[in-house]
């Protein structure tokens, strides 16, 4: 009887897997590829990710360009990634059409060949998985690299779609502040909103009812954001930290400026 259950549970998953789809909306309909369509077209081919972000180790997967799915997008065209557990990239198309070298990739799962469980909470990177070739190249961020991937949507910019995030306008084009709001949107807005607005649904609101500056002593904010584990070990955790390479110390101020300068404008949701 147990081996009889075991064999339908591992049937479930098979079928689970192989049932995946993906949804893209560039606009004009959306369009839904399915994880056997995907496995068998024609530009499919196999890659190596050395340190890849979710697993932390060389990687090999089945993938095809992600950019031959998206079709007449543009420079000046903005993308959305929602992932299954809540996690929204926003990335902008002029990332994706870089010529510096760094190349996103859609990796697909192959139901008869699923990959790992994640190292960090042993959970689950498939179905679709964004993964970049020579990632440092364009400078790509580790927020840039959804998995669990469900829709690709392009969207109006996140200035446009969330007002209430924006800094005071009047402060200069090169102020900290204005630059940690950029730094902000590729490192924490994927994770979280902010004065009630953003898509994610994976981590708690960073300005309602309190921003982080005024609960934590600015030393111990540093330290979480390089290591939540530092202030309180939780083996449950989702947030992973942001060492030096992903968000230099140049950066982490900014974004410590930003949110200062957020505590100050929070909205009235």
């Amino acid at each position: 009887m147990k081996l009889l259950v075991a064999c339908l549970l591992a049937l479930g998953v098979v079928l689970s897997a192989c049932a995946a789809e993906l949804k893209i909306d560039l606009g004009h309909g959306t369009t839904t590829y399915r994880t056997e369509t995907l496995l068998q077209r024609h530009d499919v081919r196999t890659i190596s990710v050395p340190g890849d972000v979710a697993f932390h180790r060389t990687m090999h997967y089945r993938a095809v360009p992600l950019t031959t799915l998206l079709k007449g997008i543009d420079d000046s065209d903005h993308l959305q990634f929602v992932a299954g557990d809540g996690f929204a990239a926003e990335i902008p198309a002029a990332l994706l059409l870089n010529k510096l070298g760094s190349e996103a990739w859609l990796a697909i799962e192959d139901p008869a060949q699923p990959w790992p469980a994640l190292t960090t909470d042993n959970g689950h990177a498939g179905p679709f998985y964004i993964v970049w070739t020579q990632p440092q190249a364009a400078q790509v961020n580790p927020e840039q690299w959804p998995y669990q991937l469900a829709t690709i949507r392009k969207q109006d910019g996140v200035a446009a779609r969330f007002p209430a995030i924006l800094p005071d306008p009047s402060l200069p084009a090169n102020s900290e502040v204005r630059r940690g709001f950029a730094v902000f949107q590729k490192t924490c807005f994927a994770c979280h909103t902010l004065n009630g607005e953003g898509d994610a649904k994976l981590g708690p609101d960073l300005n309602l009812p309190h921003n982080p500056i005024e609960y934590l002593r600015a030393d111990l904010l540093r330290a979480f954001i390089r290591n939540p584990q530092s202030l309180r070990q939780w083996p449950q955790a989702k947030m992973q930290g942001f060492d030096a390479k992903a968000l230099s110390d140049a950066d982490l101020d900014a974004v410590l400026a930003y949110l200062r300068h957020m505590a100050e404008r929070k909205s009235a949701h």
